[in-house]
């Protein structure tokens, strides 16, 4: 089983003392996080992107080529490339060139995205949202496929037996599918024999494994073998070497960003017996001293038959020091103990 990170880079205020950082701070800070991820044995850095003030990256192949020659082993992958308002082709390109500079690790997590920002800002119909991504998604899977491609779509000037280059250092790019909790698109992945990632930032993990099971479900039943079949979640979450200092240390930057997001779409304000509730056994935090992460990722393993688990680091500005020892801790307690429990050894140790 693979463990890793996932982050929006976000830069939002302290929520003591109201400051920002500025973009430059904030991006030598993510560099020293990817590399500390590689070198603690961490499989997985995933970076999203958006196109709004309180977040930094809005072209993450371009961070991540950034990130390819300073790691050796660590993959690389978006989280998520917002397929629906970019160019397949472009998408293709860029992520080769990732691939090329970190030796074939790079990735590509593709999504309708949960923000709307790029579809004015691209000249794209928010309306035709799903049907967007659906013929974009076809696209970039013909051209991984193929080094010349011949295609015609609604939304795209068609493409006549033409070569997209450079050509990845891999054979073909791993495509994953980023799934919010909609039915469609888990069948639609399945059905393609793409990987699953599932977003889990709400309500009980336990909900979503009739996801999981409608993915295995579908992907048998459209012939693809099953042994190549994989399963990720992407949950916010945090470690400290104590609970209490988990839970002080990301309660302010958390509770201050979705609040806000709960301004935006409707959500009440975040308090602390919510913030309690999801830190439970039972809540999607997986937060805590690295046994309560451990026990988590464990259980959600065993509930929906990950091959993944990516936890989102980190949900609002926190104070870096502090993310970096989060980060040595999943690297060097929280993964080792995993993937014991599911009979694998680290990376490092092949």
């Amino acid at each position: 089983m693979e463990i890793g990170i996932s982050t929006f880079v976000e830069n939002t205020a302290d929520p003591e003392s109201g400051k920002v950082l500025s973009p430059y701070e904030r991006m030598k800070n993510l560099m020293e996080e990817i590399e500390l991820a590689d070198q603690v044995g961490l499989d997985v850095y995933a970076i999203g992107e958006h196109h709004r003030p309180d977040f930094v990256v809005s072209s993450p192949a371009t961070v991540l080529a950034a990130a390819a020659v300073k790691t050796k082993k660590i993959k690389l992958s978006s989280a998520v490339t917002v397929l629906s308002s970019d160019d397949p082709v472009r998408v293709f390109q860029q992520f080769s060139h990732v691939d090329l500079l970190s030796k074939g690790r790079a990735e590509i997590m593709a999504g309708r995205g949960s923000f709307i920002e790029s579809f004015p800002l691209f000249g794209n119909n928010l309306k035709e949202y799903d049907s967007l991504f659906a013929e974009k998604l076809e696209l970039l899977i013909a051209l991984n496929k193929s080094e010349k491609v011949t295609w015609e779509g609604r939304h795209r000037a068609a493409i006549e037996d033409r070569g997209v280059y450079p050509r990845p250092y891999q054979d073909e790019l791993p495509i994953w599918i980023a799934v919010g909790g909609t039915p469609q698109s888990v069948v639609r992945a399945a059905s393609k024999g793409l990987p699953l990632a599932l977003a889990i930032i709400g309500g009980q993990p336990e909900r979503f494994v009739q996801l999981t099971d409608l993915y295995k479900r579908t992907y048998e039943e459209s012939g693809h073998d099953l042994s190549q079949m994989q399963i990720a979640v992407h949950s916010h979450g945090f470690i400290a070497d104590t609970e209490q200092e988990a839970a002080d240390v990301f309660y302010g930057p958390y509770a201050q960003v979705m609040t806000q997001l709960g301004k935006e779409r409707g959500w009440p304000a975040m308090s602390k017996a919510q913030y309690k509730w999801m830190r439970s056994p039972e809540g999607s935090l997986v937060l805590g001293d690295p046994q309560m992460v451990i026990d988590k990722i464990l259980a959600q393993q065993e509930m929906m038959g990950l091959t993944r688990y990516l936890m989102h680091l980190s949900v609002g500005t926190m104070p870096h020091d502090k993310l970096m020892r989060a980060i040595e801790l999943l690297g060097t307690v929280v993964a080792p103990a995993v993937r014991k429990a599911v009979g694998e050894s680290s990376p490092i140790m092949n």
